[in-house]
């Protein structure tokens, strides 16, 4: 059976297009969301998964409407294949019925793996980049060194309530706390 999958982002917009071309492309049943694509629930996409079989088709548009990001888009592909069900994206020609439709789509997922580990190589150069020359990651400490000493001072000294030292530097009770655990090491 082929099952369409049309998405609007908002109300305003209008399903009508999706809709007559899944109905040209032959899809039995058409699947509908109205929402956004950034909402990771979508009831439409859960009831795909429950009336998807083996040798269905599921029918897009466009890829856009399927998944939120290529990530996203891969593993949805990548679980129907798993159960036998083809996919088709009108507007991109794509079908994973086809081997050059495979094809194009592990394309896809090889750039995006491709890129993802890209991210990764140059994030890791350039934190060894500013370790060599010294600087350190992580959020800098918000107090010099001579004000966490005068933290603990306070605190040790039992003049102050632990409210009026964090209302006094600044700072919140985890903060506190922390400067404390530092100081006793």
């Amino acid at each position: 059976m082929k099952v369409g999958y049309a998405r609007v982002s908002t109300i305003e917009q209008n399903l009508n297009l999706q809709i007559d071309a899944l109905k040209q492309a032959g899809c039995e049943k058409i699947i509908t969301d109205e929402i956004s694509d950034s909402v990771a629930e979508r009831p439409g996409l859960n009831k795909l998964k429950e009336i998807l079989r083996k040798d269905d088709i599921l029918i897009v548009w466009r890829l856009d409407r399927l998944g939120r990001t290529l990530k996203h888009l891969i593993e949805w592909v990548n679980e129907l294949e798993q159960q036998g069900v083809g996919f088709k994206s009108l507007q991109e020609t794509i079908d994973t019925t086809t081997s050059g439709g495979k094809l194009v789509f592990h394309i896809f997922a090889a750039l995006a793996e491709f890129e993802r580990n890209l991210i990764r190589e140059r994030t890791r150069a350039g934190l060894e980049a500013a370790r060599t020359r010294g600087r350190q990651g992580g959020r800098p400490k918000l107090l010099p060194e001579n004000k966490r000493k005068l933290v603990v001072e306070l605190y040790t000294s039992k003049k102050h309530s632990i409210k009026d030292i964090c209302q006094m530097m600044g700072i919140s009770k985890p903060t506190l706390y922390k400067y404390i655990r530092e100081q006793n090491g």
